[in-house]
């Protein structure tokens, strides 16, 4: 799937896979299987962004993934984001929708909300 696909198809809260095409390297080649998992990789879509002008600049429409999250003991130290432009390159497949019945969790209400919590419903065993 294009960019174009994702941003217009893509509900937030699913989680994406985005790929250049080139083969894996071996697990023995450190650099080139680092630079190859920056652009091979997936993560959960939380937020999109429309086309947007600054003076004379003009600014495409993007969508950010939530990559990954670091840290120890319980505490997130460092949170990953990837924001994609609708003119990458990049191949990209939806993983998985959020399940039906989950609840979406924003940081705020409007055009600027990100996605903070996926919420899916588990029903109590009887």
């Amino acid at each position: 799937m294009s960019a174009h696909l994702i941003y217009d198809h893509a509900p937030i809260g699913s989680l994406i896979a985005w790929s250049d095409g080139a083969p894996r390297p071996p697990e023995r080649h450190r650099k080139k299987l680092a630079a190859w998992r920056s652009t091979n990789s997936r993560g959960r879509l939380i937020a999109r962004r429309g086309d947007r002008a600054i003076g004379n600049l003009s600014l495409s429409a993007t969508f950010t993934v939530h990559e990954a999250d670091y840290g120890a003991g319980g505490v997130v130290a460092i949170r990953v984001h990837r924001t994609f432009s609708l003119e990458s390159a990049l191949s990209f497949t939806i993983v998985e929708r959020p399940a039906i019945g989950s609840v979406r969790v924003f940081d705020r209400a409007g055009e600027g909300a990100e996605l903070v919590h996926l919420a899916t419903h588990r029903a109590a065993a009887e």
